[in-house]
């Protein structure tokens, strides 16, 4: 891989790693508001916010490569289903060795890691929800000088034009269907109308 392309992936991994150091920092917000110390909360954000900002980095260099789209979410379950227990993992044994201890990591590991893949679906959701948010327009702001940003943002385009067409086409047919009803109540009425007074 040329510099310049590993340069391109990089500016691509923005979006991706900012939502992943928010996170972090987010979880060092309620650690000191439910009362830890603020030095324990501090260096549990770092100890997060840094792996979890790397995979979020990650994975805006691999949707450029297109095995991540746009409102597909099974490939980012299954990146988050592996990347947040292992950041998480890094969270709880070199938190305490920064802080003066010794690393220390959960005393069962396997099991740790299983509950935390279970929580990662929700950190997923999140993630996805955000980044495409702010990754559109972090791809138009740097397009002009970065051709995989460009590329990427085209699929967004596409997939956003895909979504626009969708509900429009749903809202015509609500439409249409709307205006049906009437006719077809007025319809019956006529056909009850006429059967009456045949029947006097």
């Amino acid at each position: 891989m040329s510099k310049s392309r590993a340069l391109q992936l990089a500016e691509l991994g923005v979006p991706g790693a900012a939502v992943g150091a928010a996170s972090g920092a987010v979880v060092g917000l309620l650690a000191a508001a439910v009362g830890q110390p603020i030095g324990w909360a501090v260096v549990g954000a770092l100890t997060l916010s840094v792996p979890l900002a790397l995979l979020g980095a990650g994975y805006g260099a691999i949707a450029a490569t297109g095995w991540f789209r746009p409102g597909v979410f099974a490939p980012v379950a299954i990146y988050w289903m592996l990347g947040f227990p292992l950041s998480r993992l890094v969270h709880e044994t070199v938190t305490p060795a920064l802080l003066g201890g010794s690393f220390t990591p959960p005393s069962d590991v396997l099991t740790f890691l299983v509950f935390q893949a279970l929580v990662s679906m929700g950190y997923a959701i999140g993630f996805i929800w955000l980044h495409e948010r702010i990754a559109p327009h972090w791809l138009m702001r740097i397009q002009d000088h970065n051709p995989a940003a460009q590329a990427l943002f085209a699929v967004y385009l596409k997939q956003a034009s895909a979504m626009w067409e969708a509900r429009e086409s749903k809202r015509a047919r609500r439409s249409s269907t709307g205006r049906d009803r009437p006719r077809a109540a007025a319809s019956s009425s006529g056909v009850a109308r006429a059967r009456s007074r045949r029947s006097s």
